[in-house]
């Protein structure tokens, strides 16, 4: 697609998208269309999905573009993101993913956190190694996120009322998606997995959006 029906296909949800916008996110390495011999831009489908979840990410979920580059970063890797599409800048859609395994080093160096944070993320519950001691993909999210609230001096012992709200959340929508993984027949485990990702994208819209409300609220702004 030329830039111009790229622009089309995107203003119905997103009226307020310019060619200019486009071409600013491409300016900050966010999206890399193909180009064309004659110079002219060409986007895939793959292309428009990814500029769909930065648009998304921008206007529903406030997220600034540094924590949008990490989060399609993550998902080029082959890393799951909650909310993100695998839509890749070769166009490549596949939904299938790469499993992620790393050490507490390794999680501590791409999260940007020290040995000692890794350490009370564990001891508050708030990271759970695997049997073998390694760390998954969504570890990651989660130390990742656990870093940048530090930034605003948020420690892990203040995040264990997130920990037990997910343990709440959790035993609510497993009786929504258990009977998928059970019935679904042979794609059931993959329907499951795909209900798992968007109940999640979900409820962290509404947390997001209740703790907004509740800080206009409180700050009367």
């Amino acid at each position: 697609m030329s830039i111009g029906e790229v622009l089309a296909e995107l203003r119905g949800q997103f009226p307020d998208v310019t060619i200019s916008k486009l071409r600013f996110l491409e300016a900050e390495g966010l999206i890399e269309p193909h180009r064309a011999p004659s110079g002219y831009r060409k986007y895939s489908s793959a292309h428009v999905e990814r500029l769909r979840f930065i648009l998304s990410a921008q206007r529903d979920r406030y997220l600034p573009l540094r924590v949008i580059r990490e989060q399609l970063a993550a998902v080029d890797r082959g890393e799951r993101v909650v909310g993100v599409a695998s839509a890749r800048p070769d166009g490549d859609t596949g939904s299938g993913t790469v499993e992620v395994r790393l050490s507490r080093v390794d999680l501590a160096e791409r999260a940007g956190l020290d040995a000692e944070a890794v350490t009370n993320l564990i001891e508050y519950g708030l990271l759970v190694p695997s049997g073998d001691g390694s760390f998954d993909a969504e570890a990651l999210a989660v130390a990742r996120a656990a870093a940048q609230l530090a930034a605003f001096g948020i420690a892990a012992r203040h995040l264990r009322a997130s920990r037990a709200a997910a343990d709440r959340e959790v035993g609510l929508l497993e009786q929504i998606v258990a009977p998928i993984a059970r019935h679904g027949g042979p794609g059931g485990r993959a329907q499951a997995l795909e209900t798992v990702h968007e109940l999640a994208a979900l409820t962290a819209q509404l947390h997001a959006a209740l703790v907004r409300a509740g800080l206009r609220r409180g700050l009367g702004v």
